[in-house]
């Protein structure tokens, strides 16, 4: 009753004295009339426009009801939409149904609708914004001992990539309806994907054919001990990931990823130059320390320039800023997302991040902070994120050298955050390592067992949330630093 005596208030003076938050109740009438007289009219707005962009309660419910009618292949008319609405309103000396007829006799046409709709859309934002700006300042003067200006940025920023992504930043529950037709969606999308993938495909087909693609808002943890080629895996899939990438025009001007992936790098240990080697050592077939050393011949330079023209038209974005702290990660990180899209995301490497360096702070509970940061980071942006992760030595200790869970550096917390958790492992580092004098017995016996693991690397999903674990053996290039599928795969069993 308060929202129509609001609105019974408006209709007879419609300029208070007082300031109020920006609305225009003459286009949201417009716009519901166009909707009541023409229901073809609801389309041109229903991608963008919710019942809460609407200022007034009233028209909040009306269009809810004209959403309901609409999508349900009925006819919104005046007459059909009264009986879902109070008939005992006083809205400036009409009733319910005389307002209704009013709307319908006093609209606008269905070409202006689309118009009409962006006004209230852009003002909802506007007083979306008025809010957020009321609360930092609230949130300013009553700070709490233990708040710092830089949580309060961090916060104030969350809430503006919110709004500036969504149109909202209020969260809470949704109906159960809506994360249907969210499923549905990603059914569809999968279908229409390469590969037939629910995920952005990492170009490597066993892998994503046990992971069903990278899966967005997962956190996704690859480990390995050093040597392994954990950098080089997650190079190549990011490069796969950004070659791939294909977008498409939206009628509101975004532009939408239909395959592949804007990809956001965060080095924290190489620097984007050496980072770029490694891509063009890969992708042109050309030793990196070659490349490095200026030792190349003549056929190779022309590879090199014709690879890296290619490349140089992949959306793949390289942060090499050292000593971040996932506060600062995650506020680039949506900036990216928001000034150039975002559909992957890489940390290398996890322990390379700092917390929020509060005093008494074990190196534990900062792991906590930061992988907790990170998965919520992921379900924010929507997007998967790969942090690549140290192990233990104890891994050295074993005669099986295959990396388990439990080999994790401050595992409780990465080992609980992840989605995914997956290890890389290469053999022959291990057996090269152990070669025997030339001319034993033991040295043929090394031969034969090198033969068997050369070029080969072994990428173990130690965990996965929504599938199966079990293995999956690569190709290993380690002159160019690049995985592939193996000609003859060699799958091991599943693990449920």
């Amino acid at each position: 009753m308060a929202q129509s005596d609001s609105l019974a208030r408006r209709l007879m003076d419609p300029e208070p004295a007082y300031r109020q938050a920006p609305s225009n109740v003459e286009a949201e009438q417009a716009l519901l009339g166009a909707l009541l007289v023409n229901n073809d009219a609801f389309w041109r707005v229903s991608d963008f426009l919710e019942p809460g962009h609407f200022h007034e309660g009233l028209h909040q419910r009306i269009y809810e009801i004209v959403t309901s009618l609409v999508r349900a292949g009925k006819s919104a008319t005046p007459v059909t939409i009264k009986t879902f609405l109070p008939q005992d309103l006083d809205l400036g000396g009409m009733t319910t149904p005389q307002y209704l007829a009013r709307l319908a006799a006093e609209a606008t046409t269905v070409i202006n609708a689309e118009d009409y709709g962006r006004s209230i859309y852009d003002l909802a934002i506007r007083r979306s914004l008025i809010g957020i700006g009321e609360e930092l300042v609230n949130e300013a003067f009553d700070a709490g001992v233990d708040a710092t200006p830089r949580d309060q940025i961090e916060q104030a920023e969350r809430r503006l990539f919110a709004l500036a992504e969504t149109g909202r930043y209020d969260g809470g529950f949704q109906p159960f309806a809506q994360a249907l037709a969210t499923a549905v969606d990603m059914a569809a999308a999968a279908y229409k994907r390469d590969g037939g993938l629910s995920g952005v495909a990492t170009g490597l087909t066993d892998l994503d054919r046990l992971m069903g693609g990278l899966q967005a808002s997962d956190l996704i943890i690859l480990a390995g001990r050093p040597a392994m080629g954990k950098t080089s895996l997650v190079t190549n899939i990011a490069y796969n990931v950004a070659s791939a990438y294909q977008g498409e025009l939206q009628p509101d001007g975004r532009m939408k990823t239909v395959n592949g992936g804007v990809v956001g790098f965060f080095s924290l240990e190489m620097s984007a130059e050496q980072l770029a080697t490694r891509i063009i050592a890969e992708q042109a077939s050309i030793s990196s320390s070659k490349i490095r050393r200026g030792d190349i011949l003549e056929s190779d330079f022309f590879k090199l320039t014709e690879a890296v023209a290619e490349m140089q038209r992949v959306p793949l974005f390289i942060d090499e800023t050292g000593g971040l702290s996932i506060a600062q990660l995650a506020a680039r990180a949506r900036r990216l997302k928001r000034s150039k899209g975002l559909d992957l995301m890489v940390v290398d490497y996890l322990q390379l991040l700092s917390g929020s360096a509060k005093k008494g702070d074990n190196r534990v509970q900062e792991m906590t902070e930061i992988t907790t940061g990170m998965k919520a980071l992921a379900k924010e942006l929507n997007v998967p994120i790969i942090a690549l992760s140290q192990l233990s030595r104890q891994v050295e200790t074993r005669e099986d050298k295959r990396p388990q869970l439990s080999d994790l550096r401050e595992s409780g917390s990465i080992e609980q955050d992840a989605d995914v958790v997956l290890f890389v492992f290469r053999e022959e580092y291990y057996v090269k390592n152990k070669k025997p004098r030339e001319g034993t017995p033991e040295f043929d016996q090394w031969m034969s067992e090198m033969e068997n693991v050369a070029g080969k690397a072994e990428v173990i999903i130690g965990k996965q949330r929504h599938g199966p674990t079990g293995s999956v053996l690569l190709q290993f290039e380690a002159e160019f630093t690049r995985f592939g599928n193996l000609a003859q795969l060699d799958h091991l069993p599943d693990q449920m």
